[in-house]
């Protein structure tokens, strides 16, 4: 049996019905929004498991899941050595989103990672402590910074709204993800111009625990090439 984890919710849970549809491969939740069990059409031997976006990275480590539909950011971020536990099957071509690293509008000689960079030492000298950057992704954020040989900052971890919280004075930037950048602008941030700290989107993955004529046949019946 291949268990198939998608996003139990939203646009990307509908999203990612429609692609599989358009595969040959009917999926839909059975019963209430509120029940986490699904049907598949079309294929033999697969399962549909309903979890939320940020479950299915961990699920798909542990082997509980053969294959997993989530956001790149989300298995980059929460698996440290994600290439020994997953592999990309496919990029799905929705949930496109940014990594970004944003400051108040009102920091008018910040723009580039340099000026960050500089604020954030002068910060440090004036106010005793280092800069807050909010952030839901520690780990992306802290080796994207280091590559970048910035060091006078503090990680605070936000796991509500990131963007409000320059203007609740619990950091002074944010790391977040973005699509429009409509809610930043909206809280009066800025992205700093620099290439983003990851490029995420939908993604399928399977498990490098799989068993692999089960999953292999089915990534053939899909269209796609075999996991290894």
């Amino acid at each position: 049996m291949i268990r198939l984890g998608v996003p139990s919710k939203g646009r990307l849970m509908e999203q990612t019905f429609d692609w599989f549809a358009e595969r040959g491969v009917k999926l839909s939740r059975t019963g209430s929004d509120r029940e986490y069990s699904g049907r598949v059409e079309g294929a033999e031997g697969v399962s549909l498991v309903l979890l939320s976006a940020g479950e299915i990275p961990r699920e798909l480590a542990a082997g509980r899941i053969e294959l997993g539909v989530t956001g790149t950011d989300l298995v980059r971020e929460k698996l440290a050595g994600w290439r020994s536990d997953v592999v990309e099957v496919a990029q799905m071509g929705f949930g496109h989103a940014d990594l970004i690293l944003a400051v108040p509008n009102c920091w008018r000689d910040c723009d580039s990672l340099d000026d960050f960079a500089a604020i954030a030492r002068d910060f440090r000298i004036a106010h005793g402590f280092r800069l807050r950057i909010a952030t839901k992704y520690h780990r992306l954020v802290r080796a994207w910074l280091s590559d970048h040989e910035v060091a006078d900052y503090q990680l605070v971890d936000s796991q509500g709204a990131t963007e409000g919280t320059v203007a609740n004075l619990t950091a002074e930037a944010i790391a977040d993800i973005t699509s429009s950048g409509e809610t930043l602008r909206a809280n009066h941030l800025k992205i700093i111009d620099a290439d983003p700290i990851l490029r995420s989107q939908a993604t399928l993955f399977a498990s490098r625990s799989a068993r692999q004529p089960e999953l292999d046949a089915f990534l053939a019946q899909i269209g796609l090439p075999a996991s290894r």
